[in-house]
């Protein structure tokens, strides 16, 4: 995932130092998926050198909630056995979390990649919080029933920043609208590219976005049945787990 409290210059003074500590905080990712052809794609991109958390590294566009996600009008609700899967492990869960969730998830792609998830069907939202102008601009409702939820994950500790983070994955068609410019040199992402599962592995990856893409091919391969299990991978007494929501 990507980290929306950096930068994209190199930092200029020391480095942040690890803490285990740190909080993890709420944030999303949305993986947008092209099954149009035979091997699906994944769209991934380049993280700039110059940031503090997983610099030049290939991460799926996301960050963490915003206070404008909890208000942003929506097309469509996320499907049942997301929201129960996402409030699970959650100590007293705020009201709408899922939906704040899944709308940071899209806010972030749009601001990483230029990428609008959402429907035109409605017409444009009369209004907006601040951080969705674009969508209003364009005329586009984000649709969280189009929207699967694929895995959960919480940053170990003793890294300079925290998540716990919530996977979700989209179909390409589910873009509404684009807006060019927003992947340069100088941005958070300064690549942006469709790779199929097979070539994404071999991409300068963290560690849990592995473990995502094989989460998503597994759940490809079942169409997303409701039924299948959701992933959590969390550190504990220093062992990684895998367990299910």
């Amino acid at each position: 995932m990507t980290d929306p409290a950096s930068t994209a210059r190199p930092p200029s003074g020391p480095k942040p130092k690890p803490s285990a500590a740190l909080r993890p905080r709420d944030a999303a990712t949305l993986i947008v998926l092209d099954r149009r052809t035979r091997a699906p794609k994944v769209l991934m991109g380049r993280r700039n050198a110059g940031l503090a958390f997983m610099p030049g590294k290939f991460v799926f566009p996301g960050g963490r909630i915003e206070a404008s996600d909890r208000r942003m009008p929506v097309a469509g609700a996320l499907p049942d056995y997301a929201e129960a899967a996402l409030t699970r492990q959650v100590a007293r869960p705020p009201h709408h979390l899922g939906r704040a969730l899944a709308l940071a998830a899209i806010r972030e792609t749009f601001e990483e990649t230029g990428l609008l998830v959402g429907t035109r069907e409605y017409g444009p939202p009369e209004e907006v919080p601040a951080g969705w102008e674009a969508f209003a601009a364009h005329g586009v409702l984000p649709d969280l029933e189009a929207l699967h939820f694929v895995a959960r994950a919480i940053t170990p500790p003793k890294r300079v920043r925290r998540f716990d983070t919530r996977f979700f994955t989209v179909d390409r068609r589910a873009i509404a609208a684009e807006e060019p410019g927003r992947v340069s040199e100088a941005s958070e992402l300064t690549e942006l590219a469709w790779f199929t599962f097979a070539a994404a592995r071999k991409l300068d990856l963290p560690t849990i976005t592995g473990m995502i893409l094989d989460e998503l091919e597994a759940q490809v391969a079942v169409d997303f049945a409701p039924y299948r299990p959701i992933p959590f991978h969390a550190e504990r007494r220093g062992r990684r787990e895998r367990t299910v929501l």
